[in-house]
């Protein structure tokens, strides 16, 4: 879909109250998950992987409600990328700043995951905090011009990937909230294997390393859905973060993430190849 028809589609869907939409992302979800075969193959595997000891049967009744999930967070684009502060205000409760105010004259790494409210809870944390975020050009540039205008609404700052760790690292040093979320297949070259709910997954030890060169506070930021908007928990800082060793701190990253996904598992990205990598000799989960 060309940048300029999805906006439009998005500026008229905010308009529709949350839970009518709610209840279409539902009703997205559920042909989703019907049609999009390779997708649904691929959540399958994961949480097969992930969840061996899960009846069948209720692995895959939570593929569909993830399924239904992943379709309502898409449809919220359109109060992520439209909604005026206010109402973004009233979509996404904020617990736990006072743990940022505590931190105000320090950098801070706020450390999330890929569940489905993050694009919303972004948006809504950038209302009320100065927020840098890490993105991946996309194939469109007219894509990636949208998505910096919409992500950065607020004052928020967008910085691809591609542009390295320099433009973070200032960042940080200046006082900007860095909103991460370390828990993709970046590639064999820049990961170490580490287990990822019981299986080795190819995991980065950046965000160890940020905060290690920086000093900056390590904070869990997570969001979750609610049946009347979202809420987005902001926890104290990790204690005794980073240590002296990567390859640890990675381990403990994946471990936190995993208490937080056991939350709310509908709501992680299961339709994302986390296990793409695989190590030396062993064989691929995906086709």
């Amino acid at each position: 879909m060309m940048p300029g028809l999805l906006n439009g589609l998005l500026w008229l869907l905010h308009w529709i109250p949350f839970r009518l939409m709610s209840r279409l992302g539902g009703i997205l979800g559920e042909l989703l998950y019907r049609f999009a075969g390779e997708r649904r193959q691929v959540g399958e595997i994961n949480l097969k992987l992930c969840f061996p000891a899960m009846p069948d049967a209720e692995r895959a009744a939570l593929l569909r409600r993830h399924f239904r999930m992943m379709a309502r967070a898409f449809l919220e684009y359109a109060y992520s990328w439209h909604a005026n502060a206010d109402e973004l205000r009233r979509l996404v409760r904020v617990e736990g700043m006072e743990h940022l105010e505590a931190l105000r004259d320090r950098p801070v790494i706020l450390f999330a995951g890929h569940f489905t409210g993050l694009e919303i809870c972004g948006l809504r944390l950038s209302v009320d905090v100065p927020m840098i975020d890490i993105f991946t050009h996309q194939k469109h540039d007219g894509l990636d011009e949208l998505m910096r205008a919409k992500r950065g609404r607020f004052g928020g700052r967008l910085v691809a990937r591609q542009e390295g760790i320099r433009p973070i690292l200032r960042a940080l040093k200046e006082g900007w909230r860095l909103y991460y979320l370390p828990d993709q297949d970046l590639g064999e070259r820049e990961s170490v294997f580490l287990p990822f709910f019981g299986v080795q997954a190819a995991t980065i030890t950046a965000l160890s390393r940020l905060a290690q060169s920086t000093g900056a506070a390590v904070v869990p930021c997570f969001p979750y859905r609610e049946e009347n908007g979202y809420v987005m928990r902001i926890e104290a800082p990790l204690p005794d973060f980073p240590s002296d060793d990567p390859v640890a701190d990675a381990a403990r990253m994946n471990l936190e993430l995993e208490g937080r996904i056991l939350h709310a598992p509908e709501q992680y990205f299961w339709l994302h190849k986390r296990f793409k990598t695989r190590p030396p000799g062993e064989a691929r989960f995906y086709d």
